[in-house]
């Protein structure tokens, strides 16, 4: 298990033309072991939404993100709309059971992602599978540059491993990172990998209404 560090992009990998998103995930990891990547296990990261009751103030009420992360299995994170966020306990989710006259869960809601992690030198790359409804929705890469704690020091060499096996679908600078002064990483900063994932499970909750109102 690696070390967390806010070294880290996800990004939103885009359905191949006439492939399934099995496929895609399928040529993704081929291009990564054809560049000498090698297989280091699996993770997942799911996402269950929250809404609050008894919003008397007639405005509409702030979502809550309680997030899992296979690489901090002790852990979970939980972000409110817009901020705060909160490093919880694992079993954060019994306490939201007993806090349902507040927190109500959002039915078919919940998002996941599992795919697999590979080694590649000093990267860790992890090439996910999102579902919703328990159907596949999107796909996800996640690339760690481990070696190095300060984001403004390795955002160049990232971008160009990533355009050696996603070419044309590299992001830009990740958000969390230009909002961030360069510094070196606190624990706390592994709220910046999650709040990628969120945005990212968004979008692609977006994607779907969209394609469900076009329907």
């Amino acid at each position: 298990m690696g070390v967390a560090t806010d070294t880290e992009t996800v990004c939103h990998v885009p359905v191949a033309e006439g492939k399934s998103v099995q496929q895609t995930v399928d040529i993704v990891h081929k291009k990564l072991e054809q560049l000498g990547a090698v297989k280091h296990g699996s993770f997942c990261v799911d996402c269950e939404t929250y809404h609050a009751t008894g919003n008397a103030s007639g405005q509409p009420s702030k979502l809550l993100y309680v997030m899992h992360n296979s690489e901090t299995p002790l852990s979970c994170m939980a972000l409110f709309e817009g901020g705060p966020c909160l490093i919880a306990d694992a079993n954060f989710d019994v306490l939201m059971v007993k806090l349902k006259s507040h927190f109500q869960n959002a039915k078919g809601h919940k998002v996941e992602c599992r795919g697999s992690r590979y080694r590649y030198c000093d990267f860790l790359i992890k090439v996910g599978t999102v579902t919703m409804s328990s159907s596949a929705r999107g796909i996800s890469v996640e690339v760690e540059y481990c070696p190095c704690i300060v984001p403004g020091d390795c955002w160049n060499l990232m971008k160009e491993f990533m355009l050696s096996f996603l070419g044309t679908n590299v992001p830009e600078l990740p958000s969390v990172f230009a909002a961030k002064p360069e510094g070196l990483f606190a624990p706390a900063d592994c709220v910046d990998t999650m709040t990628q994932y969120l945005e990212l499970f968004n979008k692609l909750r977006k994607l779907q209404i969209s394609g469900s109102n076009v329907r």
